[in-house]
C-alpha cells in the first residue's frame, strides 16, 4: 500500500487485480524484482501467452510498469509499482465487494506466507541483517484524528524510502529485498455507530 493517492486503485483496477494469476505475478515481482513473461511463466506453471496477457492487464491498471533499459529486442521486463486502495469503501459497494474481499484475503494470506518464510530464513541470516529489521506490536489508545496522523506519517516515511531506492538494480552489492508490512486499525468498534 502507498500513501500516494495518485496510486490508489479504482474499481476497475481492483477488479482487474482480483485474479489468482495476477496476484501471484505481482507477488513474484514484489519479492524477486523485475522479470519477463517467460521467467514468470516458469515460476507459476502458466504458459507465456497467459502470463503476457495477465501482465498487460496489470500494466493497464498501473500496477506494474515496463523496465525498458532491461529488455533486448522483443524481450520485455516488468516491475511492480506501489499502490493503495480503500478496502472498506470497496467492501461496502455490492459491485466491488467480492473483488475487495478476495484481494484483502489474499493480502492477509501473503503476509502470513512472508512471515513464515522469514522465520525459516532467519535461522541462517546474518545477525547484522536481523538487527537492522524489526518486529513490533504496539497497542495505543488514540482518537480517530491521531490514528489518521499516525497512518499518514508512517506512510510518508515508507513512500520516501520507496522513491529513494525505486530504480536500484537487483545486483547492487550489500542490498536485500525488504518486505515492510504496516497495519494500523481500531478494534472493538464493529458494533458501534460511527460518523462517516
Amino acid at each position: 500500500m502507498t500513501n500516494d493517492k495518485s496510486n490508489d486503485l479504482g474499481a476497475s483496477a481492483l477488479k482487474g487485480l482480483a485474479h489468482p494469476v495476477r496476484l501471484r505475478l505481482l507477488e513474484l515481482l514484489d519479492h524477486h524484482g523485475p522479470a519477463t513473461a517467460t521467467q514468470l511463466a516458469a515460476q507459476t506453471g502458466e504458459n507465456t501467452g497467459s502470463t503476457s496477457y495477465h501482465l498487460r492487464i496489470l500494466a493497464r491498471h498501473g500496477l506494474i510498469e515496463d523496465v525498458p533499459e532491461r529488455g533486448k529486442g522483443k524481450e520485455r521486463w516488468w516491475r511492480s509499482r506501489a499502490y493503495g486502495f480503500d478496502g472498506d469503501r470497496f467492501r461496502r459497494d455490492p459491485k466491488t465487494a467480492d473483488a475487495a474481499e478476495f484481494l484483502l484475503s489474499d493480502m492477509i494470506r501473503q503476509r502470513g506466507t512472508e512471515l513464515t518464510r522469514w522465520m525459516e530464513e532467519s535461522r541462517t541470516t546474518s545477525r547484522p541483517w536481523i538487527e537492522a529489521g524489526a518486529h513490533n506490536h504496539t497497542a495505543l489508545r488514540l482518537t480517530r484524528e491521531e490514528l489518521a496522523d499516525l497512518t499518514r506519517e508512517v506512510l510518508q516515511v515508507l513512500d520516501a524510502h520507496h522513491r529513494k531506492v525505486r530504480g536500484r538494480d537487483e545486483e547492487t552489492p550489500d542490498t536485500a529485498r525488504v518486505i515492510v508490512h504496516f497495519d494500523a486499525f481500531p478494534v472493538g468498534l464493529g458494533e458501534q455507530d460511527s460518523p462517516e
